[in-house]
């Protein structure tokens, strides 16, 4: 049967994609890259914001009308929260919860009475990865969160932390060297709750175990909240194989904001950390998300915010404007920011994004970085190839048409790209 594969939402959601995928074809089933082309087809959906469940809604509708022969599946934080409104959606033949994903593949296969076959049936080496045209790796090491932040709808449907143990870890990621992927990500709900169900482990020994045990060359972390960095933990960054590079969320520069979101690091605390980062790590490039409008932001706090953002020189700002989500804290809290100051926030918070993200491009120029080429397009007569410094700078690279880069390293001298948004490369 031929199966196809998609997710809307974080990289944890492209984890789980991946290891569908495997189980899928352990059992001697195809994935697919097109929809009209399945003969089931999984969504895993997402629900971190209302615009997030929308998308949901509409993406299971188009996957429907894209092939209504097909089996549809939907999974995911969505599906969980609203289980029954998605089950009762046209098209839907079974919506399986987040505290049974692990399970999805043998489920669709018991419930649809697909035919499996024994693993040697199967195609030796071959990844679903490249099979969806991808070049990095997204590896899923725990689910779940303890802790109860105000706005946060994800740990209402993603349960109570559950890590995945170290040598099933490890056991994917030489897997996934062996079938040539250069890189890594490190994803989770709470990636630095890793190990708090686990004897005698953490984030930290984890990591230090993936760098002795395996020679995958780069090594990423998905988002980390601040306070679960133990000391000495960019001291691991020695070794060049871990990216110098980490998306920390603040989500607010006022404290007393971060207070009412029940957030467990203070603004001076978030600062000495990437003190210590940038002193510690050379070219660290640290991004961050902001909620803008939270309930009760007064302009005084939004001014803090401003400035503590201006102030600490990000790479890049996920920007997210605040909406209620049912079953959280914050949905009941007074005085909610209007919608049109919301806006107004946003618009003042992206200009000030994309001026810190050019100041940090431009300090790249100049300097040379191993660039991992993930895409090509041809363009006027040349191979344009593009990928990740591993400061995680976007470059661009426009050479032969006979090149050939594709998920290879090299090299290269940067300089600043005034045509597009990121750096251009000259070898």
């Amino acid at each position: 049967m031929n199966v196809h594969l998609k997710a809307l939402g974080c990289r944890l959601n492209e984890a789980e994609l991946e290891q569908w995928s495997q189980s899928f074809r352990a059992s001697g089933h195809s994935i697919v890259a097109d929809t009209p082309d399945a003969d089931v087809v999984v969504l895993n959906t997402c629900a971190v914001t209302n615009e997030a469940s929308a998308k949901s809604r509409r993406l299971i509708n188009r996957l429907y009308r894209d092939n209504p022969a097909a089996r549809l599946v939907v999974s995911g934080c969505y599906a969980t929260l609203q289980t029954d409104e998605v089950a009762d959606t046209l098209g839907v033949d079974l919506v399986v919860p987040n505290s049974e994903k692990d399970q999805l593949p043998q489920q669709v296969i018991s419930q649809f009475n697909l035919p499996a076959m024994p693993k040697i049936a199967t195609e030796p080496g071959e990844s679903g990865l490249f099979l969806r045209g991808r070049h990095r790796a997204f590896i899923k090491i725990q689910d779940g969160c303890r802790y109860r932040c105000t706005f946060c709808i994800v740990t209402v449907a993603r349960g109570d932390e559950r890590s995945r143990s170290e040598a099933e870890i490890i056991t994917e990621i030489n897997r996934l060297h062996a079938q040539g992927v250069q890189e890594i990500v490190l994803t989770g709900v709470h990636v630095g709750g890793y190990g708090s169900d686990l004897p005698d482990s953490s984030l930290y020994v984890l990591v230090k175990r993936i760098l002795a045990e395996t020679d995958m060359p780069r090594i990423r972390f998905a988002s980390v909240e601040p306070w679960d960095l133990p000391e000495g933990f960019f001291a691991l960054f020695s070794n060049t194989r871990l990216m110098p590079h980490m998306h920390l969320p603040i989500q607010s520069g006022a404290d007393s904001v971060l207070r009412r979101m029940a957030r467990r690091c203070k603004t001076t605390e978030f600062s000495a950390l990437l003190a210590q980062a940038r002193r510690e790590v050379p070219g660290f490039n640290v991004t961050t998300d902001i909620i803008v409008g939270f309930p009760g932001e007064t302009e005084e706090e939004w001014a803090q915010t401003l400035a503590f953002v201006e102030q600490t020189g990000f790479g890049h700002i996920h920007i997210f404007n605040y909406s209620a989500r049912a079953g959280t804290k914050a949905a009941g809290l007074a005085n909610p920011v209007a919608e049109p100051v919301r806006k107004q926030r946003s618009q003042q918070l992206h200009q000030l994004g994309e001026q810190l993200k050019q100041d940090w491009l431009q300090q790249q120029a100049g300097t040379s970085a191993a660039v991992l080429w993930e895409r090509r397009k041809e363009v006027n007569g040349q191979a344009v190839y593009s990928g990740y410094t591993p400061n995680y700078c976007k470059v661009r690279y426009p050479t032969a048409l006979s090149a050939d880069l594709e998920n290879k390293v090299t090299t290269v001298s940067l300089s600043p790209d005034a045509q597009h948004d990121g750096l251009l490369c000259a070898q």
